[in-house]
């Protein structure tokens, strides 16, 4: 694995932690089952966010750029 691979995977999957921990966040500012859902499956925190676009848009947009990254570096 080259450097480039290495260092788009490690972003990856720096930014998918974060919009995980961002998820985590706005649900739980939106209930707290919400944010014990996301906290504990975190597939669920992503579906929470796709019924709640307008409040958790950011976080999918976060999450669509670290796949594409974790895409880049495999690739």
């Amino acid at each position: 694995m080259d450097p480039v691979s290495a260092l788009f995977i490690f972003s990856g999957v720096i930014v998918l932690a974060a919009s995980w921990i961002q998820l985590i966040i706005t649900a739980s500012r939106e209930d707290f089952t919400w944010g014990l859902f996301a906290l504990f499956l975190p597939p669920l925190a992503y579906f929470y966010a796709l019924w709640e676009w307008d409040k958790a848009s950011d976080a999918i947009k976060m999450a669509i750029a670290g796949v594409v990254l974790l895409g880049l570096g495999v690739a």
